[in-house]
């Protein structure tokens, strides 16, 4: 690889020819399985959210961003077959990054949303029904969509996301990267994946704990709060920890370096490994979070029944509640709680 210039402008002669039909599968795989699994999420997290439902809000949010970001994907195969080359304009290619990367950290601040309401329910079940709100999670997700996106305007489209003709024609490949994307990185490694994985362990942990020590649930219930605890901890770092990894060694070198292509050759078929990696979390999503509960199985099992009891004319029999440890819980709450965690 050498080193060139185009008006002045430095930039390396980087090209991809390596492991197109493994990145093109893994990312039909993801649009394949991911788009059904988010739209039925989407669907069943509605009715939750219609039974006050306040978990289900940042379900929908996720499910929402997942299938946004989906919408792209065929941009994305057709740049990988294409060898790394943008051959569409150059705003098709700053909104469709612009998509990706705030489904990428909306997704990760929604995760995080979820592991915290859920260890509120499960350190504080009393308390958590009353002071836990729907329009509170949405002014959340509202919040988080907002901010994500505000980040990364300055990003995209004040540091040229789309490299032309003195960079390759990639897209939002920014090779050798520009000082502001370079500072970027630091705040996206930071703030973007180290903060978040903190608060997703932390979480999962109390929830562990506090599941581990109750008289209420049985061993197996709480090894599969266990395991759960885990799968989310094993999969985020799997998705999100290459690439970020990846971005951080990127503003190292630039601020160490002043010719930086050595590295970025080096790298380049990683980071575009590891730039799908993160796309598998959109179809993991609904399959960890929604189609893993316990509850909504048995939610949609009572919403058949209660159909067929309207049917036939029967009613449901209320539910029943117990005593434990001097506070009243319903068992289906605290079934919900384990099945949920």
């Amino acid at each position: 690889m050498n080193n060139s210039s185009y008006n002045g402008e430095e930039f390396c002669n980087i090209t991809y020819n390596h492991g197109v039909m493994p990145l093109v599968t893994v990312y039909s795989l993801v649009l394949a399985i991911g788009a059904p699994a988010n739209l039925l999420t989407l669907c069943l997290s509605v009715l939750k959210i219609w039974k006050k439902n306040v978990l289900s809000v940042y379900l929908f949010t996720l499910s929402l961003s997942d299938l946004l970001y989906m919408g792209t994907i065929p941009q994305w195969i057709l740049y990988v077959r294409n060898h790394n080359r943008w051959t569409q304009s150059d705003t098709a290619c700053q909104l469709t990054g612009f998509i990706f990367f705030n489904n990428l950290y909306i997704s990760i601040l929604l995760l995080c949303c979820i592991s915290v309401d859920r260890c509120l329910v499960v350190l504080h079940p009393i308390e958590s029904q009353w002071r836990r709100r729907r329009k509170t999670a949405v002014m959340i997700c509202v919040g988080v969509w907002l901010l994500v996106m505000v980040t990364h305007l300055p990003v995209f489209f004040l540091s040229g996301v789309k490299s032309g003709k003195a960079k390759n024609d990639t897209c939002f490949e920014t090779i050798p990267m520009p000082r502001l994307v370079a500072m970027f990185n630091y705040a996206r490694f930071c703030v973007g994946f180290c903060i978040p994985l903190f608060i997703l362990a932390a979480t999962n942990l109390l929830i562990f704990r506090r599941i581990r020590a109750s008289p209420c649930l049985n061993l197996r219930e709480k090894m599969k709060v266990k395991y759960l605890a885990i799968a989310i901890i094993f999969i985020f770092l799997c998705c999100f920890a290459p690439y970020h990894i990846i971005l951080l060694s990127r503003a190292i070198i630039f601020s160490l370096y002043k010719e930086t292509c050595w590295f970025e050759e080096k790298i380049y078929t990683a980071s575009t490994l590891f730039l799908c990696f993160c796309t598998i979390n959109s179809a993991i999503n609904p399959i960890l979070y929604m189609f893993s509960c316990g509850s909504v199985r048995q939610e949609l099992k009572r919403d058949f029944q209660s159909i067929r009891d309207r049917v036939t004319g029967r009613s449901n029999r209320s539910e029943t509640y117990i005593l434990r440890n001097g506070q009243t819980l319903s068992v289906y709450r605290m079934e919900q709680v384990t099945s949920e965690n």
